[in-house]
């Protein structure tokens, strides 16, 4: 992430949709990056106070993500993916009822 050429820090207020309205920001940004052959992830979900003091970012908001973007160095999204099994990742109706 150090060496990225773009990063773009998301910070939210404490509102009662900031995470979810940031988050979809954040997808879409992804999304659009990738579909350009931009390479980029999400980083986050806490120990981000560094980050936060060193940007001076203030005291209300809360720093949800950062998102680094740059070019990759090799080939990115060719081959096949080691998946697991749809049936140990969702369920059908219920919890533990495998869905296939």
């Amino acid at each position: 992430m150090a060496q990225a050429p773009l990063a773009i820090v998301v910070a939210v207020d404490k509102s009662r949709f900031a995470v979810s309205d940031a988050s979809r920001a954040i997808q879409s940004m992804l999304l659009t990056a990738w579909a350009d052959g931009v390479a980029s992830n999400w980083v986050g979900f806490g120990g981000l106070e560094g980050v936060k003091t060193l940007l001076k970012i203030p005291a209300n908001l809360e720093l949800l993500a950062i998102l680094p973007f740059g070019y990759p160095v090799g080939v990115v999204g060719r081959g096949k993916k080691q998946r697991k099994l749809l049936g140990t990742v969702a369920h059908r109706e219920r919890y533990g009822q495998p869905f296939e």
